[in-house]
């Protein structure tokens, strides 16, 4: 395919150097100590045994989920599991997901091409050694090979987070967030930057977080990864930190091609569309493999994943000519200052995401990151929508360079945060201009939960560690503050009898989503009523925090107050139903009240909740992994993996930090040998990549 072609060519042309590294030298033993939540704290003394640990940890927390996945992404689903994943594998061919991880292989240094090799065989060595603790049906995955990591990256990096609503078939982009803050010390009570990391993902799948400690003489970072990737996405080390929120950020377009004859009109002619087929093997009932015939077509624009009418669609992808991750996130981990740091993600081997960091030095960056299309023509809303695509004018071929992308160094104020707002209200008042930047880049709006988790740093002068941790757990409903009280006044002149006992509820509520919060679940009922039309004052750049206010129709609100108080009566008996009563925890074998909510309400403590069978609501996503760290001449980090460290049926760590969840509490982060040691459920020792692992049980 000539589409693929032109891809390998530009992947292929020079190899990015390796800034950090641990030493070569030969290693005999490599410990992986696990603590009492199932935390890996690997060490190791090199790259090779580093990545071979970490293979074989993940294995052990998350083997039949990445098996599972690495079996997708390389779209053998059908085969594996039957025809009812048929339609997947047909896609990730279109895409050409397999072939671009063969060349994104090849154009590996023969450094990263090692830590592939060292990451594969540490999964197989733990598969061959506990294949009882694998479920058979995932088994036939085996062996994992290097580019199969790859073709994992990609799928979610750039035909998800950047896909977007094309590939990622209804989910919502409010599933998908985050927060973030690094402070400076100027806002400080300890005179030193502190970092929030904060990623909102859902709780199953390719989404999971496993947190993890990587050691290696010059290398001591902790954090999470993405489970099934090689590296560890948001982290930290000894020196400085950094987390990645979802950004408001279009790195896709469907162009939309008129077809004439075999071919696409373009440029005023009929091009002719690269076409290929390939065989896909499909496992039957009975467990014979049958195969398909797909054909697969290219435009200039990229794969045609559908047609009808006359018409194609096109999709164009960014970034799947840059794959350097690996060595970049490498690099990063290793960074001891901000200068080090800004030149390694400069590289912008990331599609996606802000990135938000602070470090030891005092030093605060907001960056809006990614491969950002450099655009001929059109603002923000013409790019969501489909593009014509019947000529040159509207195709794009390049990116945006880092330079070109909104940034913050150490603001005046003391302060940057992103809870998936676009970059002009990283800190506030507003530092960056969008008239500054291209039309197209981001929107322009601040939505509840970032103008929560705004008001809230900017409302305390002096943030100590402690102020950290609470603000986290911030169940405050940003919303309510706007609304709740021109509410209860209509009520007062247009309500029923039952509007009044509904506004009074509303009157006596504490506005936060804890578990004992009561009228919360009423609140959240009414207010899944309203839409942008309700409100009086509409958001405005000028007064971003304090806009949309008001209500449009004070007494068409109250009819829908007086509707929502008959819905949760119906539903949970009394209008005043607890929060925690309503909203669940239910996770593995747990069922605990939960607390924090929806975003679209201005939650800074998000989890995405649906409804159950029993009419109770459950988080499926929201708080994952979070972390509040201090850069003082020690580094201080608490941390919670709210699902637990472990997915893997029969792991006790499935769940098990939950009830701190509840208790909005978080662990100390454990980083050296003797507080580790102190807290070991057991020692693995991996004597060599050959060799099985010798585990000694902490009693």
């Amino acid at each position: 395919m000539k589409a693929l072609k032109t891809v390998a060519l530009l992947l292929l042309v020079g190899l990015i150097g390796v800034a950090g590294s641990c030493s070569p030298a030969p290693q005999t033993e490599t410990e992986i100590l696990w603590d009492v939540w199932g935390i890996p704290h690997i060490f190791a003394d090199s790259d090779e045994e580093l990545y071979f640990a970490f293979g074989w940890a993940q294995m052990h927390n998350h083997g039949d989920l990445i098996l599972r996945l690495y079996g997708e992404a390389r779209g053998r689903s059908a085969e594996y599991w039957g025809e009812s994943l048929l339609e997947q594998d047909v896609l990730f061919h279109t895409l050409g997901l397999p072939e671009i991880a063969s060349i994104w292989m090849q154009a590996q240094s023969p450094e990263a091409q090692g830590w592939l090799q060292s990451f594969a065989d540490g999964m197989n060595a733990y598969a061959g050694a506990h294949s009882e603790a694998l479920s058979e049906d995932v088994q036939s995955v085996l062996p994992v090979q290097p580019k199969d990591v790859l073709a994992h990256a990609i799928r979610v990096l750039h035909f998800t987070f950047v896909g977007g609503s094309v590939f990622r078939a209804g989910r919502s982009w409010s599933e998908l967030g985050s927060n973030a803050w690094a402070i400076s010390p100027s806002k400080t009570k300890s005179g030193n930057a502190m970092l929030l990391l904060n990623p909102h993902l859902p709780w199953s799948g390719f989404f999971l977080w496993m947190e993890s400690q990587l050691s290696c003489r010059d290398l001591n970072a902790s954090g999470a990864a993405l489970v099934g990737m090689p590296f560890l996405g948001v982290a930290f080390n000894d020196y400085l930190g950094w987390s990645h929120t979802v950004n408001t950020f279009d790195g896709i377009d469907l162009y939309e091609l008129t077809l004439e004859g075999e071919g696409y009109q373009w440029d005023g002619a009929v091009r002719a569309f690269d076409r290929s087929s390939k065989r896909l093997k499909v496992k039957q009932p009975g467990g014979a493999l049958a195969e398909r015939e797909i054909w697969i077509e290219h435009s200039v624009h990229g794969p045609v994943i559908a047609r009808k009418e006359g018409k194609a669609l096109a999709v164009r992808v960014v970034g799947l000519d840059q794959p350097h991750l690996l060595e970049q996130y490498w690099d990063m981990a290793h960074a001891q200052s901000l200068e080090e740091f800004e030149s390694i993600v400069s590289r912008l081997q990331m599609p996606v995401f802000n990135t938000i960091y602070a470090d030891r030095d005092g030093h605060i960056m907001y960056l809006y990151g990614g491969r950002v299309p450099r655009r001929p023509q059109g603002d923000w809303n013409y790019w969501r929508g489909v593009i014509p695509g019947q000529t040159s004018e509207t195709l794009w071929t390049e990116t945006l360079e880092y330079a070109e992308l909104p940034k913050l160094i150490d603001p005046e104020t003391g302060w940057v945060q992103n809870a998936n707002d676009p970059p002009w209200t990283s800190t506030i008042p507003q530092v960056l201009d969008p008239s500054d930047y291209p039309a197209y880049l981001a929107p322009n709006n601040m939505p509840f939960r970032p103008q929560r988790s705004a008001r809230m740093l900017m409302e305390d002068a002096q943030i100590s560690f402690e102020d950290l941790v609470k603000y986290k757990h911030s169940t405050r409903v940003e919303s309510a503050d706007r609304m709740l009280d021109e509410l209860v006044a209509a009520t007062a002149k247009y309500g029923t009898r039952a509007g009044k006992e509904a506004a009074e509820v509303l009157k006596e509520w504490d506005r936060k989503t804890d578990a004992e919060s009561r009228g919360a679940v009423l609140y959240l009922f009414w207010a899944s009523k309203l839409g942008r039309e309700d409100f009086a004052v509409p958001w405005s750049e000028e007064d971003p925090l304090s806009t949309p206010n008001g209500l449009a129709n004070p007494r068409e609100a109250v009819q829908k107050l007086e509707a929502a108080a008959a819905e949760v009566e119906e539903k949970y008996g009394r209008i005043d139903v607890p929060w925690g009563e309503v909203v669940r925890l239910r996770y593995a074998t747990f069922d605990l009240p939960a607390n924090g909510g929806p975003s679209d309400l201005g939650i800074f403590r998000q989890l995405a909740i649906v409804e159950d069978s029993d009419g109770k609501f459950k988080a499926v996503a929201g708080e994952s992994y979070y972390a509040a760290v201090e850069f003082g001449p020690e580094v201080r980090a608490e941390a919670l993996m709210s699902y637990g460290n472990a997915s893997q049926p029969g792991s006790p760590h499935r769940g098990d930090q939950l009830e701190l969840f509840v208790k909005k509490q978080l662990r100390p982060v454990w980083r050296t040998r003797q507080a580790i040691e102190a807290n070991l459920e057991k020692r693995e020792v991996i004597q060599a990549p050959s060799t099985q692992s010798q585990t000694k049980s902490i009693q």
